[in-house]
């Protein structure tokens, strides 16, 4: 039976240090067929990824999304933003979603997962929902990223709502969403690490 572990409170992450963020240097934009066919091979050298989706918000009652219009994938050194508008790039995203044999690993996947059903066609093969790990070892709640990055690195995960709302079907992202999106699947990959890490039974290999 796992001891019970209370979820840290906001006030509590807002004293904590700034967790580093991956910089421009190390996100790749892709939105071409040739830049995600050579994403597709530097991502196939890791048997993991930080793994998110963004779509554009809906605002009024009834309107659905066409999401997702972004994919981000990461592994422990460099994030890959993918526009998925290009009908190549959006291939190969598709093919990257459905390899079987890595981890995609997140934070609340569920809404990601169908979009990506209906829009790419492909069912995610190794999807891993983060928070599902952390109910396992005695969590109440859903931790999120903010709560998973205080509790493994002692560390406050910087997220800007401007941009969590911004238009991510946009043709041309700004530096700010670049850099909002590659973090959420660069924090999920650094916790899956640190799990494993902590784990006998490595998340890595289940």
């Amino acid at each position: 039976m796992h001891t019970r572990h209370p979820t840290p409170d906001k006030d509590a992450i807002a004293l904590l240090p700034p967790f580093e963020r991956l910089g421009l240097d190390r996100i790749t934009l892709i939105h071409t067929a040739a830049q995600a066919a050579d994403a597709y091979d530097e991502l196939l050298q890791a048997k993991a990824w930080g793994f998110d989706t963004e779509s554009k918000p809906t605002f009024k009652v009834g309107e659905q999304s066409d999401g997702p219009h972004i994919l981000q994938l990461s592994t422990t050194a460099r994030a890959w933003v993918f526009q998925l508008h290009e009908p190549g790039c959006r291939a190969v995203a598709a093919e990257l979603l459905a390899l079987g044999g890595i981890v995609k690993a997140g934070f609340g996947l569920g809404d990601d997962r169908k979009r990506i059903i209906h829009k790419l066609g492909v069912e995610p093969a190794g999807i891993m929902e983060l928070n599902t790990i952390f109910r396992e070892r005695g969590y109440r709640k859903d931790m999120g990223v903010k709560g998973a990055v205080a509790v493994l690195f002692n560390q406050r995960f910087l997220k800007s709502k401007k941009a969590a709302t911004s238009n991510w079907a946009n043709e041309r992202l700004t530096e700010a969403q670049l850099v909002y999106a590659a973090n959420d699947a660069y924090a999920a990959i650094r916790v899956l690490e640190a799990l494993s890490r902590l784990d006998p039974v490595d998340p890595l290999t289940t």
